[in-house]
């Protein structure tokens, strides 16, 4: 009478832990990077006749807007809503197209507000956006 062990199954290798891990690490690492230059991506093509003009000219001013705790957009000490933003925007950048806005928020603004005040800027025509942030100093 022979007996014979049954033979145990080999361990299966799997991917999908190294997987999880791999995805893990890309979305963390996408998080946490940040974009220091976003004017390495042009908004407008310029157009071939008018480079030379483009080139030499510069902007005139900046408008700079802040965003309170509270969500309303603030203009030169003035409180305003999303149409008295995108009226002014429209008024400057029709006087002066290459006015650079500069946003402002609070740490404890709203998101929907900072979206809201973008949004204004953006049916203006304004083509000089950037959004500032500022940091404690340690």
């Amino acid at each position: 009478m022979n007996l014979k062990r049954q033979a145990q199954p080999r361990a299966l290798i799997s991917l999908v832990p190294m997987i999880d891990v791999m995805l893990i690490l890309l979305v963390f690492f996408m998080v946490t990077s940040t974009y220091l230059n976003l004017d390495m991506i042009p908004a407008l093509r310029p157009d071939t006749d008018s480079v030379s003009t483009t080139v030499s000219a510069q902007p005139e001013g900046s408008i700079i807007i802040r965003i309170g705790a509270d969500g309303h957009a603030v203009l030169r000490g003035q409180q305003l809503d999303a149409d008295a933003v995108t009226d002014h925007l429209t008024t400057e950048i029709a006087h002066e197209p290459l006015t650079q806005v500069l946003i402002l928020p609070s740490g404890a603004a709203p998101m929907q507000a900072l979206i809201s005040v973008m949004d204004s800027a953006a049916l203006a025509g304004v083509q000089r956006l950037r959004v500032l942030r500022l940091e404690a100093s340690q």
